[in-house]
């Protein structure tokens, strides 16, 4: 049986052990894929000592830089971006396992995001500094696109949402909520930018699947901008995830 998995603290927005799930059963492949709530990437040896038979595990916050020095190898993606969310295990005859870290969130969101660009030079505002953030920055300077970070913690290059101007949000036409703020069970919340600010020429891009409709995206849609959840971005990400692993199992 092929043994997959998602490390990550909370997981309850998570609908990865469904898509995947219901990948097996349709492809007819006997597999399992399930959620493992990890709250400190420093107990991620312990719980692979004790979940010997994974195949392979999708990563998320707030693990996906945090979980690095504990992997053998990274593809030449992850490096570049410094962040991981997936990885593959492999074992030799003698059972030693070799741990290799991938990023298949940045060309997911470049693939889900490229629809809505112009051929104009671009800006773009990027909410969060963790390792979601750095695979959309990847992704948007590859689009030839300038990237500013804002953070509730400003410095070295990062703007604080205090700063946040009408002005910036005016010369910046795409913003990309990559925290969790309006998460669910949280959904409440939104990022603080001046919302009032925005245009129908502004794309606002929530990675945040669940719920289907963040309040940043309903407060940013009433000012006419575009505006997209990750949903897209998710499965895009997953079916790389899922070949990455086929090649590892020797799979067709």
């Amino acid at each position: 049986m092929i043994s997959l998995g998602l490390i990550g603290f909370p997981l309850g927005h998570s609908f990865s052990a469904s898509y995947f799930n219901n990948k097996f059963r349709r492809e007819g492949i006997a597999g399992e894929y399930r959620l493992y709530p990890l709250e400190s990437a420093e107990n991620f040896p312990d719980f692979l000592s004790l979940h010997s038979g994974l195949c392979g595990l999708n990563v998320t916050i707030p693990h996906k830089e945090s979980i690095m020095p504990f992997l053998d190898s990274l593809s030449e993606e992850a490096a570049a971006i410094g962040a991981v969310n997936v990885i593959s295990i492999r074992r030799d005859i003698q059972g030693n396992t070799r741990l290799t870290g991938h990023n298949t969130d940045w060309s997911a969101f470049r693939d889900s995001l490229s629809p809505l660009l112009g051929q104009e030079k671009r800006k773009a505002l990027v909410l969060g500094t963790g390792g979601a953030s750095k695979a959309v920055t990847y992704a948007l300077r590859s689009l030839d696109t300038d990237v500013t970070f804002v953070s509730r913690t400003p410095g070295n290059g990062i703007i604080g949402y205090e700063d946040l101007t009408a002005g910036l949000i005016c010369g910046h036409k795409i913003i990309v909520n990559t925290t969790p703020v309006g998460m669910h069970p949280s959904t409440e919340f939104c990022p603080p930018i001046p919302y009032d600010a925005l245009t129908p020429d502004h794309i606002c891009y929530d990675l945040i699947y669940n719920p289907e409709v963040t309040l940043f995206m309903k407060k940013s849609a009433e000012k006419g901008a575009v505006v997209k959840n990750g949903l897209e971005m998710l499965h895009r990400q997953a079916e790389s995830a899922w070949e990455i692993w086929k090649q590892d199992l020797g799979m067709p």
